[in-house]
């Protein structure tokens, strides 16, 4: 089994790496820290079977040709795009703009790009599986997660469409919304996260769906509970409860004030790969 993997430096995509290299699968790894690759790798069986490809997946030409590098080394069965960014962003700042672009060009283009490599090589093969990382955040939008959530929100409904798309090709694509998992994107959200995971006990879930080859699932089950009765209550009802809620901070800042520009430099994202 080959398994082309972005995002695999570290939290989410680290975790899956472990997990499909336990269950004997040869791996192609992104990300843009050579060093943690590199580390990665050793840690895990076989290392020599392993693959690390050092690019950053918004550079859309290089990524579609080191995927289809590996592809024609190995021929990939599964290709997961799990690399992804997360920062509070609010639209009243001129300079969040910029961030908005940067979190869709990691979460949705990106996801898109992946795709695109594997999408002909697997039509001529009829067979193959395509992943899409989202997140319950793409299931109701919340106040200072603009982007996220809006992100997410996107790729699940792309991931529906190609989908329905892909059916007649034998190739399968699942979306799997992660709840709350114990990564660095989730270490300083100053809210309460309900039922948050461990990344490797995440990643077992998740293998399990990905070779099921389920079209839909939300990790773990009691967050698709909650997600799904969020998407019940009535927009006054929602508001009201969400409108206290504390929110993710702004990058380059230390909190949200009322009113005014926030202090902070301007923001640069950092580009941790990862899901959630």
């Amino acid at each position: 089994m080959n398994i082309f993997l972005t995002g695999a430096s570290s939290g989410i995509g680290q975790a899956l790496a472990k997990e499909f290299a336990a269950n004997g699968a040869t791996l192609g790894l992104v990300a843009r820290r050579e060093d943690k690759l590199k580390e990665l790798i050793a840690e895990l069986p076989n290392p020599e079977l392993h693959t690390a490809i050092v690019c950053d997946v918004t550079d859309r030409d290089r990524l579609i040709e080191e995927a289809r590098k590996f592809d024609a080394a190995c021929g990939v069965d599964i290709a997961i795009a799990c690399a992804g960014i997360s920062v509070g962003v609010k639209t009243q700042y001129r300079e969040d703009l910029d961030v908005f672009d940067k979190v869709f060009d990691t979460n949705v283009f990106a996801m898109a790009s992946t795709f695109h490599a594997f999408i002909d090589p697997m039509i001529k093969r009829r067979r193959g599986t395509l992943v899409g990382i989202a997140s319950v955040a793409g299931i109701r939008g919340l106040p200072g997660s603009e982007a996220y959530c809006a992100s997410k929100s996107a790729a699940i409904t792309y991931c529906e469409s190609l989908r329905v798309e892909m059916q007649k090709y034998g190739i399968k694509v699942v979306t799997i919304s992660p709840g709350f998992v114990r990564t660095p994107l989730t270490a300083h959200n100053p809210y309460k996260m309900p039922f948050i995971m461990e990344p490797e006990a995440f990643a077992k879930e998740a293998v399990k769906v990905i070779m099921a080859g389920k079209k839909y699932a939300t990790i773990p089950w009691e967050m698709g509970v909650l997600s799904k009765i969020l998407r019940l209550i009535p927009n006054w009802l929602f508001d009201k409860i969400l409108a206290s809620r504390k929110q993710k901070p702004r990058s380059g800042t230390t909190g949200t004030p009322k009113t005014g520009k926030q202090p902070g430099s301007t923001p640069v994202v950092d580009k941790t790969e990862e899901a959630k």
